[in-house]
């Protein structure tokens, strides 16, 4: 019976050990990476898509658009 025991209390520690190391490291981003800085959104007039700013197409009186093809329909 004693070495049923000493066979868990051996096997626990073994897994408390092994979980230990395995655990993902809590806290923030990895040390030298750089926060993502955010960008203005704007919405296509023509389907009020949402994209960066610099993803987007500029066109007339200063809207912006998410396609060629919207731009040239003109927010329609």
């Amino acid at each position: 019976m004693k070495y049923l025991v000493l066979f868990a209390v051996v096997m626990t520690v073994l897994w408390l050990a092994r979980g230990s190391r395995t655990a993902a490291p809590r806290g923030g981003p990895a040390p030298g990476a750089t926060p993502a800085v955010p960008q203005a959104m704007v919405a296509c007039p023509a389907c009020g898509l949402h994209l960066p700013r610099s993803e987007a197409l500029p066109g007339p009186a200063g809207q912006f658009y998410c396609c060629e093809e919207h731009r040239a329909r003109g927010g329609g």
